[in-house]
C-alpha cells in the first residue's frame, strides 16, 4: 500500500470528513469522531495524520520518507491546543508574517496571536512551498482540499503573489478527491517501492544470527559481513525514485541487476535440499546470470520485482515462518490470488503420479510445464532438472525465446524446486505408449495457513501458470 500524510485539522466532524476523502479505501469503521482514534486506526494502514500547520511541518522535515503521498488542508492552526510555538513556525512568522519579538511579553503574547491568525488562513500554501520548493516533494504527488470558499481566495492570493502556479483545489466532498486517493493508494509503481522501502528499513534492523547468504559462498574471503549487506539493503532502498519515471521498467532492470549482484560468487549447490531455500538460491543466481548475458528482464512488471524482493531477502536471510508485513504489502500487488480453500485443495498431500491426459484434480500443473519445457529445447524425453533446463534454454543463442517465458519460469521453479519426487521417463516402447506424455510424482509440503510459504505460493500460483499475465 501507499503511505500518505495528511495535514488537516477537522474543524468539523471527524468522521464525516475522513469518510469525504479516504471513503474509496476504508470501511466507516475505520473512522471516529475522536481525533486521537482516528489517527491511531488510519496509521495503521499507511495514512499519518497531524493536525496542525507546526505538527505537519515537523513531520514534514524529519519523516518525509516515510510517505508517498501528502493531502493537504489549506486552513490550519499554527500550533495544536496546548502546544508550544517552535523555532520553525516562528522563523516563519518572521520571514513571511512581519512577526518581530517584542520586548514587553503580554505585547508579544497578542502580536504572535494576531500572526498566527494570519498564518492560519494560508497554512497550507507555507507547507507546499516547503515540500515542492524547499524539499523537492513531486507537485502531483499532493491534493489540496478545502471546504471554504474564503479559504480558497486567501491562497489563490498567495500563490499569485509568489508567482507560482495554483494547484487544483477540491472541496473535500468533491468526487475527484476520492478518485485521487483510490488511485495513489493502488499505484504498482508506489506500492512496489513503498514495500521495498519499508522491507530495506526492516531488515537493516537484524542481526548477524539472522544471516544465511554466506552458506551459498565457499571462499572464505567472498563471503559477506553483515555491515557489507546493510551497506547493500541501503542502496536498494534509495533506488527507486519517488516519482514514478516514464522508463519505469528500466528502473525495474536496473533495480533487479543491483538485488541479483551479490549472487555472482555463490552456488546453490552447497545447499542442495528440495526446499524454498534451495528453490530461492536458484531463481536469484539464475537471475544474476541472465542479467549478465540476456535481455530477459527488459519488461518486468512490479510484481515481477516485488517477487524477486520476497526471494532473495528470504535466501540471504532467516526471516522466520511468519509472513512479514512489508512481504504482505508486497504481494498485494498480485491481484489475481487463489484463495485458501482451494490452494488447500491444490497442492495436496499425498504422493501421487497424474497422468498428462487425465490430470488429477488435487496438484499443480508441473508436467505440462515440463514438458512444454523440453519441447522448446529440442530435449523430448531428456531427464534433466527444470531449472537446469531453463537455464539451458536461455543460453541457446540459436532460439528466439520470449522473455514472458523465462520470467515465468523463475515462478516456476519455486513449484518444481519446493516439491519432491521427480519427472517419471518412460523407458521402454511399451511405456512410450502408455505414457505419452511425462508424469511427475511430486508431494508439496504441508503449508500452515500463518506460514509466509503458504501465502507465497498462493499469491503467485497464477502468476506461475496462467497463459497471460
Amino acid at each position: 500500500m501507499s503511505h500518505f500524510l495528511w495535514i488537516e485539522d477537522f474543524d468539523n466532524s471527524p468522521k464525516a470528513t475522513a469518510n469525504n476523502v479516504l471513503g474509496s479505501l476504508f470501511d466507516d469503521s475505520y473512522f471516529s469522531e475522536d481525533k486521537r482514534q482516528l489517527r491511531k486506526n488510519l496509521k495503521q494502514h499507511g495514512v499519518f495524520i497531524e493536525l496542525s500547520f507546526q505538527d505537519g511541518l515537523s513531520f514534514i522535515c524529519q519523516h518525509l520518507y516515510k510517505i508517498d503521498y501528502v493531502i493537504l488542508d489549506i486552513n490550519l492552526p499554527a500550533i495544536s491546543e496546548g502546544d508550544t510555538i517552535n523555532d520553525a513556525v516562528l522563523k516563519k512568522l518572521t520571514d513571511f508574517q512581519a512577526y518581530q519579538k517584542q520586548a514587553d511579553e503580554k505585547e508579544d503574547e497578542q502580536l504572535l496571536t494576531e500572526k498566527c491568525k494570519e498564518l492560519r488562513e494560508i497554512a497550507g500554501f507555507y507547507l507546499y512551498t516547503e515540500l515542492v520548493v524547499e524539499l523537492g516533494f513531486p507537485k502531483d504527488h499532493i491534493l489540496f482540499c478545502s471546504n471554504h470558499g474564503e479559504e480558497v481566495k486567501s491562497i489563490k492570493e498567495a500563490f499569485e503573489s509568489a508567482k507560482i502556479a495554483l494547484p487544483t483545489i477540491y472541496e473535500k466532498s468533491a468526487h475527484e478527491v476520492q478518485e485521487w486517493v483510490k488511485a495513489c493508494y493502488d499505484n504498482p509503481y508506489s506500492r512496489l517501492r513503498r514495500g521495498i522501502v519499508e522491507g530495506c528499513n526492516y531488515l537493516k534492523t537484524l542481526t548477524t544470527n539472522t544471516l544465511r547468504f554466506n552458506d551459498f559462498i565457499k571462499e572464505d574471503e567472498k563471503k559477506i559481513s553483515l555491515e557489507d549487506l546493510v551497506s547493500y539493503i541501503g542502496v536498494l532502498e534509495n533506488f527507486l525514485p519517488l516519482q514514478e519515471p516514464k522508463n519505469k521498467e528500466r528502473f525495474y532492470k536496473l533495480f533487479v541487476r543491483t538485488l541479483a549482484h551479490e549472487w555472482e560468487a555463490a552456488d546453490p549447490k552447497n545447499l542442495n535440499k528440495q526446499n524454498e531455500l534451495f528453490a530461492f538460491s536458484w531463481i536469484m543466481k539464475m537471475s544474476r546470470n541472465w542479467l549478465a548475458h540476456g535481455k530477459v528482464f527488459e519488461q518486468l512488471a512490479a510484481q515481477d520485482v516485488a517477487y524477486l524482493f520476497i526471494v532473495n531477502m528470504r535466501a540471504m536471510f532467516d526471516l522466520g515462518n511468519d509472513l512479514l508485513t512489508y512481504e504482505k504489502n508486497l504481494l498485494s500487488l498480485f491481484t489475481d490470488v487463489v484463495s485458501v480453500e482451494k490452494m488447500l485443495n491444490s497442492i495436496g498431500d499425498n504422493p501421487k503420479k497424474r497422468d498428462y491426459k487425465n490430470p488429477a484434480g488435487r496438484d499443480i500443473p508441473l508436467v505440462e510445464n515440463y514438458a512444454a519445457l523440453l519441447k522448446k529445447t529440442g530435449n523430448t524425453w531428456q531427464a534433466i532438472n527444470f531449472h537446469d533446463a531453463l537455464n539451458n534454454l536461455q543460453k541457446n543463442k540459436n532460439k528466439t525465446i520470449e522473455s514472458e517465458y523465462l520470467i515465468k519460469g523463475l515462478y516456476q521453479i519455486f513449484w518444481f524446486l519446493t516439491s519432491s519426487g521427480g519427472v517419471y521417463i518412460p523407458q521402454n516402447e511399451d511405456e512410450i505408449k502408455n505414457f505419452p506424455a511425462l508424469q511427475y510424482q511430486f508431494k508439496h509440503f504441508k503449508y500452515q495457513n500463518t506460514d509466509y510459504i503458504f501465502e507465497l505460493a498462493r499469491h503467485i500460483y497464477n502468476r506461475s501458470f496462467s497463459v497471460e499475465r
